[in-house]
């Protein structure tokens, strides 16, 4: 799923704990008295409270700094409500009711229920069979004490987990599907994020598992649907994280109050079959609540290694992309890019280079003197810039990955033909059609490009136990089957504006004394 939106929501009311210790986001950057980063990505000159405070928390790293007066527990406030710092959890023993919504499958049930009984013994586990075919599912909660609520006829996950919290009434509940096996103390790193009253949801990293050693097997091991990634987020739109899975995930009830009714019922929306965890996410983030992803806290998920149901999987959850748009409008544009970018991009691939630079230059020259109006040193406005250029270019190859790959397919086999014609005119062309070519030939190869690069560097970053070539293989394979599940329901539902792209006018973020301003925007 691609947020590309970055409308802010509210701000809540409350901050941390006093005494919380806080860890700045790794890839936030520190020059002077100004930050770049935070969720969705910004620039911020600082106040001196809040400079000392990041300057101690580059310095302690992962173990947290303490802030230390009331200015800069302000401004830790601010900063972790924009993501550039993040609260350091102290473990601490924890319990609150788990809903497992279930069908079938009672050999990955019965895991599942081992390990919850393992990780808190006589905790409260609820098990919600939602008709399955045969009584083994009751029999597996039976044998492992948890209690068992059944649906006379199969209302899909959605509607399971509303059955569950409907019949529980602690202030948080843990979602927990049927295929997960959580390790021991899962709960103890993760609930203490509540502490903070602004958090409304929280997600341990979903990592896969499976005895098998195929290629499809290899390849998921590295590149889980599920598995948010290492580095701790606070989920935005328009961030680098923008939703969380549902395969396990802690909600504070409250928080599912205030987001309001999905369709079909409180909390998850009982109409939709796939995608109910990323309209319930972006339901609270509409509501201004925070949500938290802790991959300090790992839990397995069984894979899917049998190459139909792999693709099929990927095809079904390409399929919410409609359902989600139309309730959440705009949210799911394939790829957000500058006007800038693309003008300057354009005119390069036209053969005008001085053209483009020239725009990349103006864009640059704009930004420099926003940031000097507003006392920033406006060197950063040629590293902002530069990183929006790569942005939004790998923006554009992932749409021709996935919600494009028709035309993503067309771009890999022109700019694969050796000395040939590309896209357009050949060397028996007159002298318009040979110009035609190699704008073509040019502008294919670097569509490729974007599509490619990032998957190397991916491949390089991750280092899977397969060789490039059919890592990227089965990367474009996967892409193409849940942008065939767009396509699907785009044009079923005619919701065809979640393949166009948003084309975003200048938009340079305010500037806050403090940390990132409500304004600020991902480059």
């Amino acid at each position: 799923m691609t947020d590309t939106s970055t409308r802010v929501p509210p701000r809540r009311p409350g901050g941390l704990p006093e005494g919380t210790r806080v860890m700045l986001d790794p890839r936030v950057r520190v020059h002077g008295s100004v930050v770049l980063g935070g969720s969705p990505w910004g620039v911020a000159r600082l106040a001196p409270a809040a400079l000392a405070l990041v300057a101690r928390a580059r310095v302690d790293g992962p173990h947290g700094t303490l802030p230390q007066t009331l200015a800069e527990r302000s401004a830790a406030d601010l900063l972790v409500e924009r993501g550039v710092l993040h609260p350091v959890v102290t473990p601490r023993s924890s319990r609150v009711e788990i809903v497992v919504p279930a069908y079938g499958r009672p050999d990955l049930l019965d895991a599942c229920l081992a390990s919850l009984t393992r990780s808190a013994p006589g905790g409260d586990v609820l098990v919600v069979d939602d008709a399955s075919p045969t009584d083994e599912v009751a029999a597996v909660a039976r044998a492992h004490g948890a209690r068992l609520l059944r649906h006379p006829e199969n209302r899909g996950p959605a509607a399971a987990r509303n059955t569950g919290l409907a019949a529980t009434t602690g202030d948080v509940v843990a979602f927990v599907d049927a295929d997960v096996a959580v390790p021991r103390g899962w709960l103890d790193g993760l609930v203490p994020l509540f502490d903070d009253p602004r958090v409304g949801a929280v997600a341990p990293r979903v990592l896969p598992r499976s005895r098998s050693r195929t290629l499809l097997a290899r390849h998921e091991l590295a590149r889980s649907a599920l598995d948010m990634g290492a580095r701790r987020e606070l989920v935005r739109h328009g961030s680098p994280l923008g939703f969380l899975p549902s395969a396990t995930l802690l909600v504070r009830r409250s928080a599912l109050a205030d987001a309001g009714r999905g369709r079909g019922g409180a909390g998850f929306d009982e109409e939709m079959r796939v995608g109910e965890d990323v309209d319930l996410v972006w339901r609270l983030l509409g509501a201004g609540w925070h949500v938290r992803y802790e991959p300090a806290v790992e839990v397995h998920h069984e894979m899917r290694v049998v190459p139909g149901q792999w693709a099929r999987r990927r095809f079904e959850y390409g399929t919410s992309a409609a359902a989600l748009d139309d309730r959440h409008p705009g949210r799911l544009a394939p790829a957000r890019v500058s006007a800038w970018n693309l003008a300057a991009v354009a005119c390069m691939l036209a053969g005008r280079p001085r053209t483009g630079a020239a725009v990349a230059l103006a864009a640059t020259a704009a930004l420099a003197q926003r940031l000097r109006s507003a006392d920033v040193d406006p060197v950063l406005a040629g590293y902002v810039v530069g990183k929006g250029l790569l942005a939004d270019g790998a923006a554009l190859g992932h749409a021709l990955r996935r919600e494009w790959w028709p035309v993503g397919l067309v771009v890999l086999a022109a700019s694969a033909r050796s000395g040939g014609d590309g896209l357009g005119g050949g060397a028996g062309d007159p002298a318009g059609g040979r110009g035609a070519g190699r704008v073509g030939r040019r502008t294919a190869r670097t569509a490729a490009a974007a599509m490619l690069v990032p998957v190397a560097l991916e491949w390089v970053r991750t280092r899977p136990d397969v060789d490039p070539a059919r890592y990227a293989a089965l990367r474009l394979v996967e892409d193409a089957a849940y942008g065939s599940g767009v396509l699907a329901s785009a044009g079923r539902q005619r919701r065809l504006r979640v393949l166009v792209p948003e084309v975003r006018l200048p938009n340079l973020p305010r500037w806050g004394r403090q940390g990132p301003s409500s304004g600020g925007r991902r480059t």
